[in-house]
């Protein structure tokens, strides 16, 4: 009984000795970051979809069934975002909130929101197609957020909130599956390639803006191995039933989206270095895939959702009725389009390496 006694003193010593370090170092993070800010899709929508008409919504049943008190609040996933893990890593907050979200606090606002409404793209013709947010009405939004902070703690330090808060991007995924490849007024004009080229711009002009605003640290998510969604398996794949290989022709546009985004980047960071911007290319492609098609993690399912069928759900197509696989954390995509929780959470410590290059 001594001993043992004597062994629970010393870890109780122990932990009062390396508190103050674990608390130091969370404090040292928290310094590096001020606030984060989201805009995007629904890979970075919190719930914003919520307060729209528009028919792609998330706020209901089985979503979120693993998210805090099994909440479905309107994130296209079974619990947590990716930016959430992010916004825990550099230590700002436990979630990212939705802007139009109006009981948020000042001091909730103050720490960082997320913009991004599920379905939008950088092409201004595909928000339309769903009637959700705009890039462009997002960066309104963040202009109407700076007017609010700027009332309630001052032009300066809303100021400094800004220069030092982490801002990341994630769309474009919607701007070749739901509009180029489904209707025909885009591919009527465009190339594939020249498409790719028209979206880069209005990519170049959103960074613009940001720049514009203020914004200093800048990471761009590229486009994922669209080839793997299971949705355009299930509507592309000659084999959609059988073996469920993923469609190289979409992975393809995506490889070369995110080559040229990444000259891009390049070209954007130099021209703005003067100013001390930072600008990432966060990679989501090469992750997903070592999860699909590399094995690397334990996922048993890759090319299914784990809602309903897994073959065509997304948005009120998982709903309460649909079945729920019992076990999210076995597949890599919640639903036929978006990944579960635990695909973000391994994508977020893939981009830990990268946030740190510019916020450090």
């Amino acid at each position: 009984m001594s001993l043992l006694y004597s062994f629970i003193i010393l870890m109780l010593i122990f932990f009062m000795l390396e508190a103050p370090i674990l608390i130091q170092a969370q404090s040292k993070k928290n310094s590096l970051v001020s606030a984060i800010f989201i805009f995007g899709d629904s890979t970075a929508d919190p719930g914003n979809n919520n307060y729209i008409s528009t028919p792609f919504k998330s706020n209901f049943s089985p979503y979120g069934k693993d998210f805090l008190n099994h909440v479905p609040t309107g994130r296209f996933t079974n619990g947590m975002l990716a930016n959430d893990f992010i916004a825990r890593y550099v230590g700002v907050k436990e979630y990212v909130p939705p802007y139009l979200d109006q009981s948020l606090s000042i001091e909730e606002l103050k720490t960082g929101v997320s913009f991004a409404s599920a379905a939008t793209g950088f092409d201004p013709l595909t928000p339309k197609i769903s009637n959700v947010i705009s890039l462009s009405k997002q960066i309104e939004y963040f202009k109407e957020y700076q007017e609010k902070m700027k009332a309630a703690i001052g032009k300066e330090q809303t100021q400094n909130l800004i220069k030092e808060a982490l801002f990341i991007i994630s769309a474009g995924t919607n701007d070749f599956v739901v509009n180029y490849n489904t209707l025909p007024i885009r591919s009527k004009s465009y190339t594939l390639s020249t498409y790719t080229d028209f979206l880069l711009q209005h990519v170049q002009l959103f960074l613009q803006k940001l720049v514009d605003q203020g914004a200093r640290r800048i990471g761009m998510v590229g486009l994922p191995p669209m080839g793997c969604l299971p949705i355009v398996i299930t509507l592309h794949s000659d084999d959609a039933f059988s073996k469920r290989n993923c469609v190289e022709f979409y992975s393809s546009i995506a490889r070369d989206y995110n080559s040229k985004l990444q000259n891009k980047l390049n070209g954007v960071q130099i021209k703005f270095a003067n100013l001390g911007s930072r600008f990432a290319y966060l990679d989501i492609y090469g992750p997903l895939m070592d999860m699909i098609v590399g094995h690397k993690y334990d996922f048993e399912k890759a090319n299914y959702g784990c809602c309903g069928t897994g073959l065509v759900e997304g948005a009120f197509l998982c709903n309460p009725s649909s079945y729920v696989c019992k076990n999210a954390s076995k597949y890599v995509f919640w639903d036929s389009i978006h990944p579960t929780e635990k695909t973000y959470y391994l994508i977020s410590q893939t981009f830990q390496p990268t946030i740190d290059s510019i916020t450090k």
